[in-house]
């Protein structure tokens, strides 16, 4: 199983770049798309080489979800615990994206290991910024609390107009993703691929992992959630967050995975089909080999001086034999 990697590499890659040739006054003007419709924007003008602007565009929230702002709850806290004076948020954002970050390059630290730390920090911003409510619940959790302010089931954003549900107690988190697949084959494959999922946690060496279930229908903890925000085609997946699964450096790793949970399925569903696709394609060609084997070839009659064709000696036989008779 492949993990998602939880920063931007083409973000990181354009920072390095970036601060490799900071004397040289390049102006840089990027734009691109990562999973789950999430639109970056780096931006560098030639007046002030030291200064980029980073926009970023989230998914469209559906309705049942909170976002203050333009962003999640908790967002603009997170961003600030993390990058401290480094990192200025421009209000209003650039048209078209929810938040614009205004980073002052010449404040980096000078010692390169802690540069390139904090440089990777600031890359991983879509999981500073869709992660700070999921963050904010599990944070509690740790301290086997509830947060305050927080209703009985949580929608967090997590694909454009989608998300999933948290339901928050003081001992646990059930977390539960409604799998919608707009293909038929993606829909078999990931609903195979889930089961299997649920199985593999039964093994010894994930007795650690967080239970998880996978069910046709919604689980119970949903049942105040209108039939409109549980539509699914691929069932339902249900994981039970405890407090060793938040424990110390183990909270920023459940709150990445949790949040690409969709984009981790989906992904190993794309590769499964283009796996069985090549399969077929060799097993097609394999086919096509052996029947070009099985056609008998062509025997072509030689003539030579010396030789003749069958029908020319018939035709001589015929000639000496009418010769004999007169």
């Amino acid at each position: 199983m492949i993990l998602l990697q939880s920063h931007s590499r083409f973000l990181l890659q354009t920072l390095l770049n970036r601060i490799q040739n900071l004397e040289k006054c390049i102006e840089l003007d990027h734009h691109w798309v990562e999973f789950d419709d999430v639109r970056y924007h780096v931006q560098v003008s030639m007046k002030n080489p030291h200064i980029l602007l980073l926009s970023l565009s989230l998914p469209t929230p559906p309705l049942e979800t909170v976002f203050v702002g333009g962003l999640p709850f908790g967002a603009i806290e997170a961003i600030k615990a993390a990058y401290g004076v480094i990192v200025q948020i421009l209000d209003p954002p650039r048209d078209g994206f929810n938040l614009t970050l205004k980073l002052n390059l010449s404040k980096l630290p000078q010692d390169e290991d802690q540069r390139h730390t904090l440089l990777v920090k600031i890359a991983s911003v879509r999981e500073v910024v869709l992660g700070a409510p999921l963050r904010v619940i599990l944070k509690h959790l740790a301290s086997r609390t509830v947060a305050p302010d927080i209703d009985q089931f949580v929608a967090l954003v997590h694909r454009p107009n989608e998300s999933f549900f948290l339901v928050p107690q003081a001992e646990k988190v059930t977390v539960v993703f409604p799998m919608r697949f707009k293909d038929s084959i993606d829909t078999v494959l990931a609903t195979s691929f889930l089961q299997e999922f649920m199985e593999s946690r039964r093994t010894a060496g994930l007795s650690n992992a967080p239970p998880c279930l996978w069910s046709k229908t919604p689980p119970l903890e949903l049942k105040g959630v209108t039939d409109d925000e549980l539509s699914a085609n691929a069932g339902f997946v249900t994981f039970v967050i405890l407090p060793r699964h938040v424990e110390g450096r183990k909270l920023d790793r459940t709150v990445w995975n949790l949040s690409t949970f969709h984009a981790y399925v989906n992904y190993h569903v794309k590769c499964s089909e283009g796996f069985m696709h090549s399969r077929m394609r060799r097993r097609v060609e394999s086919l096509i080999q052996a029947l070009n084997c099985a056609k008998p070839d062509q025997e072509k009659t030689k003539k030579t001086p010396q030789t003749r064709s069958f029908k020319r000696l018939k035709q001589g036989f015929l000639r000496a034999g009418n010769r004999m008779l007169e």
